[in-house]
């Protein structure tokens, strides 16, 4: 059975999302949870389900390419297969993404390739969407690559913007989304059902 490390910088919804289905279908070991800080609701939610957490805070080393090969040495002492990126809003150095090239995945708030990119994380998406003016928008799981958010394309699921949304009204609906397509994600990659040559991605 693959391991899988994710990677967390908040309260954990869509990590728990995948320890929900995960307890259901069994398709993964959740080795372990990276928090970027101390005190997370992510943190907590890994105890209350025996799952091993460590913190990876910017602040307790000389520069992130340090931080990440600390990091890189866990992932390898615990057999890590992929990396699943949650809400995770820390920088990840080029070096890093080539080490686990194919293999780290990430779900972004949006259809991208609208409204992603440096500095498009949590409420600022939806407001970016509401304020352009789409009718629609949604989530996307990728691969991760060099460039934030311009990975190849793994799945989407969309939600319309309703007429007098604010931007944490579709974070709300747009979350009930990530809550159900993240799992399905992880679980397929585990399974080797992800199939991807190029920026093409096939899910059996």
């Amino acid at each position: 059975m693959k391991k899988i490390a994710v990677f967390a910088s908040g309260g954990g919804t869509d990590f728990q999302s995948i320890i929900d289905a995960n307890e259901r279908e069994n398709f993964c070991k959740i080795e372990l949870l990276v928090a970027s800080k101390s005190g997370i609701g992510a943190i907590d939610r890994a105890n209350k389900h025996g799952i091993r957490s460590a913190v990876f805070a910017k602040c307790d080393y000389p520069d992130i390419e340090v931080l990440y090969e600390e990091l890189s040495y866990l992932l390898n002492m615990h057999g890590v297969d992929y990396i699943v990126l949650a809400g995770w809003l820390k920088i990840i150095p080029e070096s890093f993404i080539k080490k686990y090239q194919d293999r780290i995945i990430n779900i972004h708030p949006s259809l991208i390739p609208a409204f992603c990119g440096a500095g498009m994380y949590g409420l600022k998406v939806h407001q970016a969407a509401i304020d352009y003016g789409a009718k629609i928008s949604g989530c996307t799981v990728h691969f991760v690559n060099e460039i934030p958010d311009g990975g190849a394309i793994i799945a989407q699921r969309s939600v319309n913007v309703e007429e007098g949304d604010t931007a944490e009204d579709l974070q709300k609906r747009i979350l009930k989304e990530e809550h159900k397509l993240l799992p399905y994600c992880v679980k397929k990659l585990c399974r080797g059902e992800i199939l991807k040559d190029g920026r093409k991605v096939t899910v059996k």
